[in-house]
């Protein structure tokens, strides 16, 4: 990415929707079947054969219930009707191999990818079995590619599915990414973001922080009358926060004329407006003795900005338990 002193420009950011499942047998202390979804890389919910209920891992996630007040409960019924086909799954996988008892594993990785500047998006769907690759979906021929000699009967089967490829392609290509789009609108708007003007010591710089935004795109930076500073400037690095959101600061060093003139600049991808904070010793908080500015408590966060998943029908010897239950569809399992 390039910027000038007057410009700053984002990188695109591909944001992406993984969704993880992993049944397995005779695992000690594990659960016989477990649901991870991930939006950029963090855990947005959980389900496991134990709880057999579907939880939100990030507070923003409850969001989605403002559009759909019975959202836990429709995907906590697809969780379980997944981990019945999953069962299915890897017993008919254990005959394929010849094998009985022991500990085996069959894993799903399935998601998609959405570029926020381009608009440019892609799927992918693969298997595994006992940690090696069993079979993955090609999305830009939308074909299934045996990755065992064991797959390639599954593999004929699945590709033979031409109604089920065109769900497959639509998935992909429209209502994973729309999916996504969703979640990351939940965690952008919803994640407060605070941002300060903080010194240690009346002579040390002043840092201008900013904390609790979400994705990681993210740009600080000092103005003098409007334009970027590079000297008696030190821009620190993106730093993750324990709830998944991420914190940026920026040091100055005290400047020798009017405060007036300086400001800082906070800018998120994906957010139009830039947040704009005045070097104001008012709002400058500290905690070094005898100090008074920042107003009436300088121990409280300054500024709070708002920014501006499934079982299914079988095919082949094990099904694909990622697409969309349709209630009227078979979803009993084929023969092993």
């Amino acid at each position: 990415c390039l910027f000038s002193i007057f410009f700053l420009l984002f990188c695109s950011f591909m944001h992406s929707l993984k969704m993880f499942y992993t049944a397995s047998s005779e695992v000690t202390n594990f659960p016989e079947f477990v649901i991870v979804g991930m939006v950029d890389d963090f855990q947005i919910d959980y389900y496991d054969s134990n709880t057999k209920r579907v939880e939100p891992r990030q507070d923003w996630m409850n969001k989605v219930t403002d559009d759909d007040a019975d959202f836990w409960e429709w995907l906590t019924e697809r969780a379980v009707v997944a981990q019945h086909v999953f069962k299915v799954n890897l017993d008919n996988l254990k005959r394929r191999f010849n094998q009985t008892g022991g500990v085996h594993i069959v894993q799903v990785m399935y998601g998609c990818e959405w570029d926020d500047e381009t608009g440019d998006v892609n799927g992918y769907d693969q298997y595994g079995y006992d940690g090696e690759d069993f079979i993955v979906l090609d999305t830009k021929t939308m074909t299934w590619v045996a990755a065992q000699q064991q797959a390639v009967f599954i593999k004929q089967e699945w590709n033979k599915d031409k109604a089920e490829l065109e769900d497959l392609k639509n998935y992909y290509t429209k209502e994973c990414p729309d999916w996504l789009k969703k979640y990351v609108n939940y965690g952008r708007s919803s994640l407060m973001r605070t941002m300060s003007l903080l010194q240690k010591t009346p002579s040390s710089r002043v840092t201008c922080h900013a904390t609790g935004f979400y994705p990681n795109r993210a740009m600080m930076f000092w103005r003098k009358d409007g334009e970027e500073l590079h000297e008696d400037v030190d821009n620190g690095e993106i730093l993750p926060n324990h709830d998944g959101s991420f914190q940026i600061s920026a040091d100055l060093q005290l400047p020798s004329d009017d405060w007036g003139k300086y400001d800082c600049v906070f800018q998120l991808s994906g957010v139009k407006e830039d947040i704009v904070t005045k070097l104001d010793k008012r709002e400058i908080k500290t905690n070094y003795a005898g100090n008074n500015q920042g107003g009436a408590d300088n121990h409280t966060g300054g500024k709070h900005m708002r920014a501006g998943s499934d079982g299914s029908e079988t095919r082949g010897e094990i099904s694909d338990p990622k697409q969309k239950i349709k209630q009227d569809r078979n979803k009993n399992n084929l023969r092993p």
